[in-house]
């Protein structure tokens, strides 16, 4: 359904530090650089990072998150812990499983330094 995801910085040395940090622990390797962006490609995804190309300041979507997939909760917790240590902020509750009544979710919440919200999902077995 997704050919990419791309978010705003207006620091991409402090956002090139935290996506590497917490994407190298679900496997991806550090950013290229394309065209003054921020280039993850991982497992038939792609995610970016940009400055906004109309000048304007970048802002986080409010109500957004972005989820990454993870292979286990204790990925996920180390995504979590990366994260927190590359200048992210922890935000809603400590990492954990959640009953979305679908299923049980394994679940992480961060903020990048840019103010995005990141989720790291693990899907419990049934």
């Amino acid at each position: 359904m997704f050919s990419h995801i791309m978010v705003g910085s207006n620091d991409l040395e402090a956002s090139r530090a935290f996506y590497d940090a917490t994407l190298a622990v679900l496997g991806a390797k550090p950013a290229a650089d394309s065209h003054g962006r921020l280039v993850y490609d991982h497992a038939g995804g792609r995610f970016l990072v940009t400055k906004p190309i109309d000048g304007a300041p970048a802002c986080h979507a409010n109500g957004g998150t972005i989820g990454f997939a993870a292979s286990s909760p204790e990925q996920v917790d180390a995504w979590h812990a990366a994260g927190l240590a590359a200048g992210g902020t922890a935000v809603e509750d400590d990492p954990g499983i959640r009953d979305a009544g679908f299923a049980k979710l394994y679940l992480a919440y961060l903020r990048d330094p840019a103010g995005n919200k990141l989720c790291g999902l693990y899907r419990m077995p049934a």
